[in-house]
C-alpha cells in the first residue's frame, strides 16, 4: 500500500506540474517596459558563458567557456563568435574516439569471457558523453579488473525484484517528465523482459536515462541561445547606430530617420521572443523535474528493497541539479526580458513627435 501510495502521489505531481504553452510567456504592460532596466550585452554574455563553464555537457565547451571568463569581456565575445564553433569540433573529434574504443572494447571482449567489460561498454554506448568518457578513462580498466576475479555478476540481484519495484518502473515508463527515463523504463518492463532488467533499470538505467534528458536539455538551451545572443547582438548594433544617426539628423529627413530608427528597435524586441519563451519553459521543465526527483528521493528513503540503494544517493544530486537549472533558466529568461523592455521603450521613445 506505501508503494501503490508513492506511485499515485508521484503520478499527481506529474499532472499538476505542468509545462507551459509558449503563449505563457505574458508580455508584460507598457508601464512595466517604460520602467525597464538598461540592458547589458557583455553582462548578458557573460551570464550565459557562466552557465555553459559549469553545465553545458560537453566536456571542450566548458574548458572554452572557462578560459573565456578569464579574458574578460572581449575573450567572451570572441568565443561566442568563433570558439564555440572550434571547441564543439573539438568534442565532436572527442566522443567519436571515445566510441571507437568503446566500441573495440565490446568487441574484443565478448559477453561469455568478459561479461563486465562488455556490460560496462554496452551502457556507455548508449548513455551520456560523460559515462562515455568515464568508461575510455577509468571504466573499462575496472571492469576488466572484476572480470579477472571472476566476481558474481549484478544480475544475481534479480532475485530480491519485487513486483512494487517493477509497479513503480511502469509508472515512470508512462508518467516521468524525461522523454529517456520513460524509454528506458519501458524497455526494462516491455512484455518478454524478466527480473533482471528491472533490476539492471534501478541499477544503471536510471541514472543513465536521467544524464540523458539532462544532457539533452542544456545542450539544445545552449545551442539556441548562442545564436540567439550573436543574432541580437548584430540586431542592437544596427540598432543603436539607426538611433543615432537619427538624433544627428535635422530637419524634414529627422523623422524619416527616426522611424528607422523605430523599427530597427522593433526587430531586437521581435528577436528576443524565442529567447524568453524558450527559457520560461526551460524553468517549467526544471521544476517539474526538481519536484519528481523530490517524490523519488522520498520513496527511496521509505523502501525496504535493495534495488534503491543506487537511486537514493542519486536522486538528491539529481534534484539539486534541476533546481539549479531552475535558478539559471530564471535569470536568463530575466535577462531576454530587460533587451525586450528596453527595445520597447526605445521604439516607443522614437515613435513620439519631436518637440
Amino acid at each position: 500500500m506505501r508503494t501503490r501510495a508513492v506511485a499515485l502521489a508521484l503520478a499527481a505531481a506529474m499532472s499538476v506540474v505542468a509545462v507551459p504553452a509558449a503563449s505563457q510567456a505574458a508580455v508584460p504592460p507598457l508601464s512595466a517596459v517604460l520602467a525597464a532596466d538598461e540592458w547589458d550585452q557583455a553582462e548578458a554574455d557573460k551570464l550565459f558563458v557562466q552557465w555553459l563553464s559549469v553545465n553545458e555537457p560537453r566536456l571542450a565547451v566548458r574548458s572554452a567557456a572557462r578560459g573565456a571568463l578569464q579574458g574578460g569581456a572581449e575573450a567572451i565575445a570572441t568565443f561566442l563568435i568563433t570558439g564555440w564553433d572550434a571547441a564543439i569540433l573539438r568534442a565532436e573529434q572527442l566522443r567519436t574516439r571515445n566510441l571507437d574504443f568503446t566500441k573495440r572494447m565490446i568487441r574484443t571482449h565478448p559477453l561469455q569471457y568478459y561479461p563486465r567489460v562488455n556490460a560496462a561498454g554496452q551502457r556507455a554506448l548508449v548513455g551520456t558523453d560523460e559515462e562515455l568518457a568515464e568508461f575510455v578513462n577509468s571504466g573499462y580498466a575496472k571492469a576488466l579488473e572484476l572480470d579477472r576475479k571472476d566476481i558474481d555478476d549484478d544480475e544475481d540481484q534479480a532475485e530480491a525484484i519485487r513486483q512494487s519495484d517493477r509497479d513503480y518502473v511502469t509508472l515512470l515508463s508512462t508518467e516521468d517528465p524525461g522523454a529517456q527515463v520513460r524509454a528506458w523504463a519501458g524497455r526494462a518492463v516491455a512484455p518478454g523482459t524478466t527480473d533482471a532488467d528491472v533490476v539492471e533499470f534501478f541499477r544503471y538505467g536510471w541514472v543513465s536515462a536521467s544524464g540523458l534528458d539532462m544532457q539533452t536539455f542544456r545542450t539544445r538551451l545552449a545551442d539556441e541561445d548562442r545564436r540567439w545572443h550573436l543574432k541580437s547582438r548584430q540586431l542592437v548594433i544596427d540598432a543603436q547606430a539607426a538611433e543615432k544617426a537619427a538624433r544627428e539628423t535635422a530637419g524634414e529627413a529627422q523623422a524619416q530617420m527616426r522611424e528607422a530608427a523605430a523599427r530597427a528597435w522593433a526587430l531586437v524586441g521581435a528577436q528576443t521572443g524565442p529567447a524568453r519563451v524558450a527559457w520560461a519553459d526551460a524553468e517549467q521543465v526544471a521544476l517539474r523535474q526538481a519536484d519528481t526527483w523530490l517524490l523519488v528521493s522520498q520513496a527511496a528513503g521509505t523502501s525496504t528493497s535493495a534495488n534503491w540503494l543506487t537511486i537514493a544517493a542519486a536522486s538528491q544530486d539529481a534534484r539539486a541539479d534541476w533546481e539549479t537549472e531552475r535558478a539559471n533558466a530564471s535569470a536568463q529568461a530575466a535577462s531576454w526580458l530587460t533587451l525586450y523592455r528596453q527595445a520597447l521603450a526605445a521604439e516607443a521613445a522614437l515613435l513620439e513627435p519631436v518637440a
